[in-house]
């Protein structure tokens, strides 16, 4: 006979991913990451309410939970973590924590650079007093993790990959794909798969009122729908995509990088990787990302 841990075992997602680590190491990315890859994200959740919130969501029906928990809890609610993650697998519930660690002066580089300030600051300590406070508050969450990121080398585009290939993974075949947009004149991204050039199609950056928007907002996207030329491009994409990305996922490929390049990286290039991204969505691609170097 199901147990009730059975039962919510069958409806709970294939898994719940809680995203921990010291701040400035990209948490705030990894979940909108994940988010894009259609998780239930929820950041800065505190830690005693985890079961609470795990059992909510999953009755709503969600496959795929990602919850960001980090040093703005209390104290003592990190030290009873483990006991929520406890009372989350004796509920047969499958999670996972990440954390995303960096090197101290890289931390220190970063907040100067972004002047932003570490949640531990209101406690008056100095920027690196707080971060070797922060690092030992977590570092029984760091030992506990099933996967430690260190993401002090990591661009934004290159933590998104290791989120998307090495966390989010799926078992059952299934290709992840990143959609890149760049501007050719600020080079190639190195590790493209494919790379369309859409610097054939009509450029918005000419039109007074587009200039300042990107190929993300409704006005350019409608302009560029209303081109003949971006619609037999986008097709003709599409049509190659589709043929392809299953040879892909047979010959045991996890992961293609997919980049369009105009001359600026706002327009022509996002409005193709967005549109080519809600294609591959619309027919039954989960596991898909979307990255805009130029304006991320």
């Amino acid at each position: 006979m199901n147990t009730p841990a059975d039962a919510a075992a069958a409806n709970f997602p294939s898994e719940v991913l809680i995203v921990t680590g010291l701040s400035g190491s990209g948490k705030s990315v990894a979940l909108r990451t994940l988010e894009d890859l259609d998780y239930y994200c929820a950041d800065n959740l505190p830690a005693d309410l985890l079961p609470a919130f795990v059992e909510s969501v999953c009755s709503g029906g969600h496959r795929r939970v990602a919850v960001g928990i980090d040093v703005r809890n209390r104290v003592e609610d990190l030290a009873d973590l483990p006991a929520s993650l406890a009372a989350i697998g004796a509920a047969g519930y499958g999670y996972r924590l990440v954390f995303l660690d960096t090197r101290s002066e890289v931390l220190i580089k970063r907040f100067n650079e972004t002047r932003r300030r570490h949640p531990l600051s209101r406690e008056g300590l100095p920027l690196a007093e707080a971060i070797a406070r922060e690092r030992e508050l977590l570092r029984p969450l760091m030992a506990l993790a099933d996967r430690v990121v260190d993401s002090s080398e990591l661009n934004v585009h290159q933590l998104r990959r290791t989120v998307t290939t090495e966390i989010a993974m799926e078992s059952g075949g299934r290709i992840s794909i990143l959609l890149e947009s760049f501007a050719y004149r600020n080079g190639l991204p190195a590790d493209a798969d494919f790379v369309f050039d859409v610097r054939c199609l009509p450029n918005p950056h000419w039109m007074p009122a587009l200039r300042p928007l990107s190929g993300r907002d409704a006005p350019v996207r409608e302009h560029l729908d209303e081109q003949p030329l971006a619609r037999d491009y986008l097709d003709q994409v599409l049509r190659f995509l589709d043929t392809w990305l299953p040879r892909f996922e047979t010959d045991s490929r996890s992961y293609v990088t997919i980049a369009f390049g105009c001359t600026g990286g706002r327009h022509r290039s996002v409005y193709c990787a967005e549109t080519v991204a809600a294609h591959l969505r619309g027919h039954g691609r989960e596991q898909v990302v979307t990255f805009h170097r130029e304006i991320e």
